[in-house]
Formats: C-alpha cells, structure tokens, sequence
C-alpha cells in the first residue's frame, strides 16, 4: 500500500492506466525513438490501454502521415498538432463505442531533437497529450515544450519516456488539478535533466485556467528561467519570439504601471532602433517581471501577478516573467535565442547596483565575469535619469558615483557608449514614484491618475486592481 505521498514510478503509472479499462489511445512519437509507449509494453496489460504505437522517423514516411512542413521544421508545435489531429480522428473513425461503453480516447503525441553529435546543441522537443475526461465530452489537451540538459542521447531518451508517462498518468489522475499535474512532470526527473518553458492547457475542463499562471508556476517551481506571454495572454515559446531578433527589455515592478516607465521604455527604445539593422520588424520588446519583484511583499499574490500582466497586456506589451535576479543573467538568457542586438533600459539606482560588488560573489569570476556576460553582443545600456530626494538634482551617467575601484571599468563602458543617457525624456515624470502611488490607490486618494496611463488608470477603478477596492472607489467618486 502507497502512503499519501508516495511517488509512483513510471513502471507503477503505466500499470495503473494499462489496468484502467476506460483509458485507450494511440502513441505517436517521433525523434527519439518509442520511449514512452516502452513503459507500457513492459508495465503488463497493455493490450486493451494501447490502439496503436507509432514511430513515424523518416521524414517522407512521416510527411505520408501528417502531411509536410511548409517552413520544414518538423520538431515544432504545428506538427505535435497535425500528429494529435491525425491520430485522433483514426481512432474516432475506426473504433465503435458501442462494444465499449465508458472508454475514454486519447491521443498522446511527440516530436523531438536529441543532443547533436557534437554536443553544441542539447535538443529540445514538443510533447502533447489529447484527451477526454468523459466518452461524451470533447477532448481536452495539454501542450508543452522541453529543452533537454543531460548530455548524453540515450540518457535524454529515458528522461523524455518518463515525462511522456507521467504526463498520460497526470491527464487522468490529476485531471481536476492543473498544478498537480505541472508538479507530477517532474517525478522521478530533475530540472537538471530537462526544463519545461512552455505549458498550454486547454478543452472544456480547463475553462477555467488561466495559463499565465501555469506559466508563473513553472518559473515557481525552477521547471523553467523564464517563460512569455503576449498581450492577449496566450503563451509563446521565447525561441519562437526571441529567434534572431533585436531584443529590447525594461525591468520593473509594474506595481502599477507608470508614466515614467512608458517613457523610459519608448524615449530607450527610440535611441535603439538609431542603432544599425535595428527596425520596428525585427525587435522584440520585453516588460520583464522577475519572481523577486513579485515577492516584494511575501508569497506570490496569483491576482496581484494577474493583474500587472493584464494592465501590461492592454498596453499592448509582450511580458517575459523570469527568475534572474541580475540582469546579466537577463542577457545570458537572450543570447540563448539571438546572437543581434540587445537593449535594455533602466534606471540610474538600477545601474548603481550592477556596479555593486557584492552582488556577485556566488561567480568565479567576480564583477569582471558578470561584465562579460553582461556587455556581450554590443548590449547598450539607456540611462534614464534620476532625480536624488535630498538634493534635488538630477543624476545620470555624467555625474552618478559608483564605486572608486570601479570608476575605471564604468568610464570604458561610458567611453565606448556601451552606457548612453536618455535625454529626451519627460520632466515632469521624475517625481512620480509607483510606490507612493500605490499607497493613494490603496487608500482611496485622488490624483494619481494622472500619473499612469489612462487606460491602466481605468482597469484599477473598473476592476478593483491593487487594493483599490469597491469601497475606496465609491468613497473617491463622492
């Protein structure tokens, strides 16, 4: 007997699905041989959980199938769907539900790229699983993308049959508990042996979920470093946005969104696309929230996250959520995906703080390897200025102080305009500060308005958004 918190072996799962008469499907898997259907073979009883076990390899036998790649990349998301579409129209059309009454279908399905034989590039690969809860209800289907970390082909074969077999088992198992099911991904895995940066859930019993938060989850729960989502809301893999484009990003809190945040992102975002091959085209832009700026104040708030990805989102910006405290490692990430230009406005506290020591301690290397993470692929730093409380005067690159063993290493990257200021910026928004007006909104005040944008300024008032409550609303409206 299984105690409460037992984890199952995927040995274990497949049997428990194989002894479930109501669960039948197909297997199609692609890339790196038939590792998860293996499990169920050799767990027993399998006769009457698997319809079929394919392993379509070869390009043109696999095109007969599912039909060909206009842009020919058969490791995508378009393919994992044209191979669940396929396989569970067969099934539909094959098999009488009326010799079998209660059966439910699925249709799990994957299409990967294991560690080249260099080992220059680790892989990575789609998974899916389409499915019903109940014979008389439409399918549901969760989606999600991997990229392998184990450097070894027949080790990232294994880890894959296993996340295949804890995906199947969590679909109807934990069917009621989308986290649970996020969770279960990694039993008997590692996030040293895979990294999961994109999950979709969607069909009838998930109406309910929000996907920005299963993407929150995985960031959470170290499955991934960072995930992205578009203004509508809908997850996108960051290879497919990022993928050999000018990357420009601005940092904050967004608790809420201010003036001075939109002008430090457009009047930056001006300078960069001055720079060569730079256009409206090919750059991506990026509000970046990190976990630490969503734990400012304790435990992740699921709302609070909502409701700064919503008001983000009718702005018309792209969010990245991730968990890099430094923005080196911001960088690092970036140059995952594009070796092109990258941009990244900020603040002159924020910049002080690169240029503390202290901060990087945890590196071999120091400061100095940060600096090279960092200042790598002519990445440009926009200086927005600061206006200092006690003096009143405004601070940038010019007259900011950094450290005095460090006034050097500053003056090579100012000198090589690696720093540049941003100097067509709005006065009048260096004295709005987001947490002060946060504390009007919390308190039922007049006369932050102004200092957002008007349609952020509607969503709070609308919806109630960070602690403005009804009553406060009504109270300011008298």
């Amino acid at each position: 007997m299984l105690s409460p918190n037992q984890v199952l072996t995927p040995r274990q799962k497949a049997l428990q699905i194989n002894l479930n008469k109501n669960i039948y499907g197909t297997f199609s898997e692609i890339g790196a041989g038939q590792e998860t259907v293996r499990y169920f073979f050799r767990a027993g009883a399998a006769s009457k959980t698997i319809a079929k076990a394919i392993s379509a390899y070869d390009k043109e036998f696999s095109d007969s199938i599912y039909g060909k790649e206009p842009d020919n990349r058969y490791v995508s998301q378009t393919r994992l769907i044209k191979m669940l579409d396929h396989e569970i129209n067969l099934i539909e059309d094959r098999i009488d539900r009326t010799n079998c009454p209660g059966r439910k279908f699925f249709s799990y399905a994957n299409t990967v790229t294991t560690i080249n034989f260099n080992k220059t590039f680790k892989g990575h690969g789609w998974v899916g699983i389409r499915f019903q809860l109940h014979e008389s209800e439409s399918y549901n289907e969760i989606i999600l993308h991997i990229r392998f970390h184990e450097n070894d082909a027949k080790l990232q074969q294994e880890t894959l049959g296993i996340l295949g077999v804890n995906l199947i088992y969590g679909a109807f198992f934990y069917s009621d508990d989308p986290k649970k099911i996020i969770n279960s991904l990694y039993d008997e895995l590692s996030t040293d042996q895979l990294e999961i940066d994109m999950i979709n859930f969607s069909g009838p019993g998930y109406t309910h979920v929000d996907n920005r938060l299963m993407s929150l989850q995985l960031v959470k729960n170290g499955m991934s470093d960072a995930v992205v989502f578009e203004p509508n809301g809908k997850n996108v893999l960051p290879a497919d946005e990022l993928y050999k484009k000018n990357i420009f990003a601005l940092r904050g809190s967004f608790r809420p969104v201010t003036n001075v945040n939109i002008d430090m992102c457009n009047q930056g975002l001006k300078m960069f696309k001055k720079e060569k091959n730079v256009n409206n085209h090919n750059t991506k832009v990026l509000f970046e929230i990190t976990l630490s700026n969503l734990r400012a104040a304790g435990e992740i708030n699921e709302q609070d996250f909502l409701d700064r990805a919503d008001v983000l989102g009718k702005l018309g910006y792209t969010v990245l959520i991730s968990n890099f405290s430094e923005y080196f490692r911001l960088v690092d990430y970036f140059s995952r995906f594009s070796t092109e230009k990258i941009g990244i406005s900020m603040g002159v506290n924020n910049l002080l703080d690169i240029f503390e020591e202290n901060y990087y301690t945890n590196l071999s290397g120091g400061i100095m390897e940060a600096f090279g993470k960092l200042f790598k692929q002519q990445m440009k730093i926009y200086l927005y200025p600061y206006i200092d409380p006690e003096t009143e005067k405004i601070l940038n690159s010019e007259n900011l102080k950094v450290n005095e063993s460090l006034k050097d290493l500053y003056k090579y990257f100012k000198k090589n305009k690696r720093i540049v200021d941003i100097k067509d910026y709005n006065d009048s928004y260096l004295k709005i500060y987001g947490k002060k007006i946060l504390a009007q909104i919390a308190m039922g005040k007049s006369g932050w308005e102004d200092q957002i944008p008007k349609e952020v300024a509607d969503m709070i008032k609308e919806r109630g958004m960070f602690g403005y409550s009804m009553g406060t609303l009504l109270t300011t409206n008298q």
